[in-house]
């Protein structure tokens, strides 16, 4: 990528890392500004719950992609994962709400234990251990589900989707108190400073005696949990099982967050505030373009360019 000179007196991995560190936050002040002056209706109430309500499940698993990119990882998977959660709910549900949830979401253990093997025991690269069940889930999907939408009709797991706590969406305070989870785990435990280390340089990590392996296993297992629960909760509010969309693109959007939120894709950080921000951004993004008639495409190169500014930004970062 080529490097172009700034005017004398302004430094570009200082500003570089400003922007990193604070970019999202400014760019989703600024879409919130703009919306308020130049969209009618957007600051509403309602529309505002809307937007939360849509962008829960991708904060949901964009924070456990955070954890994988923080071991210098990522996780193709998760959109298959939701796929197949949302698919063995309805299986399950005539055993009651309890049982069907721990179903679903042991499917996240299961993929998650496969994911972090193949990486952790068996050497493959991320992105190639994780492409397997990225084609192979949503095809596990499928089978479970005959290929079929299934509505669900259980008012206890809707209520997941569409019941609210003073005024809040339960989703949104699902996704909220998980932020908070993962950021705590991150910041306050040594299992997250161990993620940092590892992410940061393994084989120091090795060398200093930290479990590498076993944290692998552990971050992609907790990844995997969390894409199932987004399942079960995109499920809830959809109000049916479709094994054939649900989650597709998601891996693309969780990515997205993390990057723009500022966790580096070389490992050795995370940023949780940011990636719930990042999340955000790309949702409010998505929402003003399509409010102002912009067609689907221009979003999707419009979020390809934020990608890419991103990038750019965390390459001259690590220059500094």
């Amino acid at each position: 990528m080529t490097s172009f000179a700034l005017p004398r007196g302004l430094d570009r991995p200082r500003i570089a890392d400003a922007l990193q560190r604070y970019g999202v936050y400014g760019a989703v002040l600024a879409l919130l500004v703009f919306n308020g002056i130049f969209t009618d209706h957007f600051l509403t109430a309602d529309n505002l719950r809307t937007q939360l309500v849509q962008v829960a499940p991708v904060v949901i698993v964009a924070l456990g992609m955070a954890l994988v990119i923080g071991t210098e990882g990522v996780d193709l998977s998760v959109g298959s994962t939701m796929a197949l959660s949302g698919a063995l709910l309805p299986l399950y549900l005539g055993y009651g709400l309890l049982p069907s949830l721990l179903v679903a979401l042991l499917a996240g253990v299961v993929v998650g234990l496969v994911n972090g093997s193949l990486v952790a025991l068996v050497g493959l690269q991320p992105i190639v251990a994780t492409l397997a069940l990225f084609v192979g889930g949503r095809g596990l999907a499928l089978v479970i589900a005959d290929g079929q939408l299934k509505q669900i009709e259980n008012t206890d797991l809707l209520s997941l989707g569409t019941d609210s706590v003073l005024g809040v969406p339960v989703v949104v305070l699902i996704a909220g108190v998980l932020a908070a989870l993962v950021a705590g785990l991150v910041q306050r435990t040594t299992f997250g400073r161990q993620l940092v280390a590892v992410g940061g340089n393994r084989k120091a990590a090795a060398l200093a005696g930290l479990p590498v392996r076993r944290v692998l296993i552990g971050v992609y297992v907790i990844c995997g949990v969390l894409a199932a629960l987004a399942g079960v909760l995109a499920t809830a509010r959809l109000t049916a099982s479709d094994p054939s969309s649900l989650g597709n693109l998601m891996e693309l959007s969780a990515i997205t967050a993390v990057v723009v939120g500022g966790t580096p894709l070389t490992g050795g950080s995370v940023r949780v505030l940011g990636t719930v921000f990042g999340a955000l951004l790309m949702q409010l993004l998505h929402a003003t373009l399509v409010t102002h008639d912009l067609h689907d495409s221009t979003a999707q190169m419009v979020q390809a360019g934020i990608i890419l500014v991103a990038v750019y930004v965390a390459r001259e970062r690590r220059a500094r």
